[in-house]
Order: structure tokens, then sequence, then C-alpha cells
């Protein structure tokens, strides 16, 4: 459960190994309510009720509020603690984990589709996976194994993101090989998935340039915690009103030293940049 916004589909969580292709999907029913977390916040009544009323009313949410901020410290420990079995069973394995980020649309799974495929045509000593992470359908999921590459499908249901229990399910069916790239495509949202350490190894936050220059400055938590950040979409600058430079400088203010890459996923313009940092975080993981 986020008890910052709420989500909660425990029940509606499913992991999908699409090692085989499956002859439909997994049907899940849907029906149950999910109320929200958040402390209700009482309107203000009409002046003529008087002050003794506003001042109970603020008693009576006192205790809301802090049982809603202990379930939330409480939340992401519990997630801290199996982020920190994950990270252990991945070193132990040598395999290097990404957690790639963004909002919906700007490119992540054509990134990652046109990478495996590049990769796979030239020798490498390390095989490739992916875990899927998407409110609904195995459409990305699917997208990935057409390249040939393992790839397991987690399906959040109301959920926002993906947490490291779910990580952990995945991890145990898509099962990946010793020394292993493994790209984690988490649900696109820039707010609650940086919030949840999955136990990855790095972060990569991609934007594209059809999005304004200036998320870093309005998602700071998600730009502060990326160890890269991919502007995508490159193809697309001539037409449209996006500012690089003033983009990559407010990523860089709310993380300095932030290294930030101009690619086109669907040209490939400058994709090598993207995959001499891929190769710096491998053997950094050997």
């Amino acid at each position: 459960m986020c008890s910052t916004c709420g989500c909660d589909d425990e029940a509606g969580v499913r992991v999908t190994s699409l090692q085989a292709a499956p002859s439909a999907e997994s049907p899940h029913p849907h029906t149950h309510e999910h109320p929200h977390e958040h402390p209700h916040q009482g309107p203000h009544e009409h002046l003529a009720q008087g002050r003794h009323e506003h001042a109970q009313q603020d008693r009576d949410e006192r205790p809301q509020r802090s049982e809603t901020l202990v379930i939330e410290r409480e939340i992401l420990a519990k997630n801290d603690l199996l982020a920190a079995h994950n990270r252990g069973w991945l070193a132990g394995r040598g395999i290097t984990a990404l957690n790639v980020m963004s909002s919906p649309g700007s490119g992540k799974t054509t990134l990652l589709a046109r990478t495996i495929t590049e990769m796979a045509q030239v020798a490498r000593p390390r095989p490739v996976a992916v875990i899927e992470g998407d409110q609904e359908t195995l459409l990305d999921a699917e997208r990935i194994r057409r390249t040939g590459a393992p790839v397991v499908q987690i399906n959040t249901g109301a959920g926002c993101h993906l947490d490291a229990e779910m990580l952990r399910q995945g991890l145990e069916r898509l099962s990946p090989p010793m020394g292993a790239l493994l790209f984690v495509e988490n649900v696109g949202n820039l707010v609650c998935p940086a919030l949840f350490d999955l136990g990855e190894t790095a972060r990569v936050v991609v934007i594209s340039v059809t999005e304004g220059e200036d998320k870093p400055l309005k998602y700071p938590h998600m730009f502060a915690g990326a160890d890269l950040v991919v502007v995508n979409k490159s193809d697309l600058l001539p037409y449209v009103d996006f500012d690089v430079d003033g983009c990559m400088e407010y990523a860089r203010r709310v993380n300095p030293g932030l290294p930030c890459l101009v690619v086109s996923a669907k040209t490939g313009d400058n994709i090598g940049e993207w995959y001499k940092w891929l190769e710096a975080q491998e053997k950094q993981g050997c």
C-alpha cells in the first residue's frame, strides 16, 4: 500500500511470466473498493457555528494525521528492509539491476527494446532480462519478448509504482541468470516510484522533449535520487519548444553532477552514449 497517495491493490497485483506465449491474460476481477488513507480535512463551517467547533475539529484531526504518518514510516521501513534483501540477492549473483522510471509516454519501452535488440547483435558476455511494471495489460512485456529477452510482467492494478516485494516476486518468477543486466521498467509516474527503493543498482529517469523542461523542478524527489537522466525523442526537437540545456541545468540544480544524455530511441541518434553508460554500470558491478 502507498500511504502517500492512497493506492492499495495488493489483491490485484499479478506477476506474469512471458517466457512462453500465454493464451490469454489471467483474469482478475477487480470489484472491491479501495478507500484512500488520506486524513480527512474537514471544510470550514460557517462562522456562526463558533470557534469552539473549529477547535474541537482540529483536536479530532490530530490523531488521524499522526496515525497516517506512522503508517507511512512503517510501510517505507518495511520496504527498505525488503529492498536491502533484494540488493544483496542481486549483488551475490553479479546482476546489475536498473530501475527505469519516467512519466507515461516518455519512450521507456522503445528505449529498452532498441537496447536489447542492438545488444543481441554484438558479442556480449552478459545476458539481458526485463521486469515490466504497468497497472494493466501485457502490451509492453509482449514488445520486450519479441526482442528475445526473458521478461516478466507485473500488473499493479490501482497501484502507481513497483515496490521491493513486487520486485522480489518478479525475480522469483524471472530467475535471471548470474551476471545478467536486468532492466526494471517501473510504472509511468514521476511521484511515488521515487519513494520506493527496490534494491536496484542504479536509477535511470527518462524524460521526453514533448514534456516541459521544468520537470526536474516540479518533481525534485525523482531527479534527486537519479543516477542518470535520459532526454529522449531528440528527433522531435525541431518541432517542439524544449530547452535541453535548461532541463539539464534544472536536473543538476536538484542533483549536482547528475549525468544527462540526449538520445532518440526511435532513430538511434546518440544512442552509443547510452550504451557506454550501461557498460560502465556493468563493469562497476563485476
